[in-house]
């Protein structure tokens, strides 16, 4: 769970490096090469955007309280 902005910028970075390997593996190795390395960055993938989405829904609620 991301709990603060230091591990925010982290995960960003760590979801841009994930994109940019399944991209790479998606140009070299043909439609079902691979797959089991592919469907697992996908799922990382995936478990990052929830983790950022619930920090930034967090972030935002902090905020709308502030104001």
């Amino acid at each position: 769970m991301i709990s603060s902005t230091v591990e925010y910028e982290r995960a960003t970075s760590e979801l841009r490096e994930l994109e940019q390997r399944l991209t790479e593996l998606q140009k070299q190795h043909a439609i079902g090469d691979k797959g089991f390395t592919k469907a697992g960055i996908r799922k990382l993938i995936a478990r990052l955007n929830e983790e950022l989405a619930v920090f930034e829904a967090s972030e935002e609620a902090r905020a709308s309280v502030q104001n």
